[in-house]
């Protein structure tokens, strides 16, 4: 089940998450193909521990335990991390997010993050809509229409003009949005980890209880 979930959670990360994941990272990341050859291992072994036990096999059992503990150790090692780096974390996506606006042009993968990340949180710029004027986007074309609260009432010169503009866009930073959800949803995404983590926990002493059960019945059949 934990390999099927971590499964589903790399595909859907992999396709729906792709370009945001390009405005957290310096670089393109390999998280939700780590994600998917992590959940497919861990469907694989499952499968091994279920053929273990039908066979009765106290070796297998045990190397499914080792499996296990493998498992389980980089899964609480990757959730510290992940709560302890946590500003690190925020730190690069300021950095990452802070250029994408810089060097935005409407086109490229970045930009069409940025453009989704503000008409869907409601949100313009890094701090504030003042964010734009330093990017090279501006001095031609203004804020992007993706920071317009009513895109019908949203026309380029009035976002070319400094005066018109505020009056035209939302004035909440996206960088505040989007860490302000990291830190109240941080509780939420630590419990499901180590919940996962411990799952491996449970299966490997289970796994190592039977087999311990298998053996002994052996000795006490000769």
């Amino acid at each position: 089940i934990t390999g099927a979930i971590l499964l589903a959670v790399g595909v859907w990360g992999k396709l729906m998450l792709g370009p945001y994941i390009s405005l957290i990272a310096d670089n393109s990341t390999n998280a939700p193909y780590v994600l998917i050859g992590t959940g497919t291992v861990i469907i694989v072994f499952g499968l091994f521990g279920c053929f273990a036990t039908c066979r009765g096999s106290p070796w297998m059992l045990k190397l499914y335990a080792m499996f296990l503990s493998l498992v389980f150790l980089a899964e609480l090692v990757a959730g510290i991390s992940g709560f302890v780096f946590r500003h690190e974390i925020k730190g690069t996506f300021r950095r990452t997010y802070t250029d994408a606006v810089l060097n935005y042009n409407a086109d490229d993968e970045a930009s069409q993050a940025v453009d989704n990340l503000q008409h869907k949180l409601r949100c313009c710029g890094v701090y504030n809509y003042t964010s734009w004027f330093a990017s090279v986007y501006y001095p031609s074309n203004g804020i992007p229409a993706s920071c317009c609260f009513n895109s019908s009432d949203c026309n380029p010169e009035d976002l070319r003009n400094a005066t018109i503009a505020p009056s035209k866009v939302y004035h909440q930073g996206c960088f505040e949005l989007v860490t302000s959800f990291m830190e109240t949803n941080m509780a939420i995404i630590a419990g499901v980890t180590f919940g996962i983590a411990f799952s491996q926990l449970i299966g490997m002493l289970l796994a190592c209880c039977l087999s311990r059960i298998i053996t002994a019945n052996q000795y006490e059949m000769v």
